[in-house]
């Protein structure tokens, strides 16, 4: 079987784009991970018009993985356990919409499963306060431009990766050291 007919895809925005990226690109059975937009009005948006806060979108991330290897529901996982699922529209300093905490679904046995771990997670008071997650059907994946990409594997010393990409990475390492890709 190809890679094509048995990868899938998952979409979601957990804050800032270079963080959520740097962590789901160390998890085993996924393939490759875009930085993107969704959620918006704006046709082909671009970073400096979805940082302005005036388009809707979102700034997400689309995994394209392997189902055999990590499923769905671990992917989900790893996205409440490395984000703030509570805060409306923020992450740490990052304030606006488009940090907001959202789960953009490809079809509706994702939908629903985002919906049902977002209720188990609140029955059982995993948080302090109830999650705020929107989980919506992706509509348009736009792909953020090309600098964006591994952007903290090349730019690690940077203020905003060595200060808060940096602990989130390492965070994810000893949380989900079993689901690590082995190093080549």
């Amino acid at each position: 079987m190809s890679e094509a007919k048995k990868s899938q895809l998952a979409t979601f925005g957990g804050g800032c784009f270079w963080c959520t990226e740097a962590v789901f690109k160390e998890l085993k059975g996924v393939i490759s991970v875009k930085p993107g937009y969704c959620g918006g009005h704006t046709k082909n948006p671009t970073y400096r018009e979805v940082c302005n806060g005036t388009t809707g979108h979102a700034e997400v991330i689309q995994i394209k993985y392997d189902p055999s290897v990590v499923e769905f529901e671990k992917l989900l996982q790893v996205f409440f356990e490395t984000h703030d699922p509570t805060t409306l529209n923020r992450q740490g300093n990052d304030v606006g919409t488009q940090y907001r905490s959202v789960v953009f679904y490809h079809n509706d046995e994702q939908g629903t499963k985002a919906k049902d771990i977002i209720q188990r997670l609140d029955k059982a008071k995993a948080y302090s306060s109830p999650i705020v997650t929107q989980v919506e059907k992706l509509d348009k994946f736009y792909e953020a431009e090309d600098y964006h990409r591994d952007y903290f594997s090349t730019n690690p010393n940077q203020p905003y990766c060595a200060g808060v990409i940096r602990p989130k990475v390492e965070k994810f390492r000893k949380v989900f050291k079993e689901d690590l890709k082995k190093e080549k």
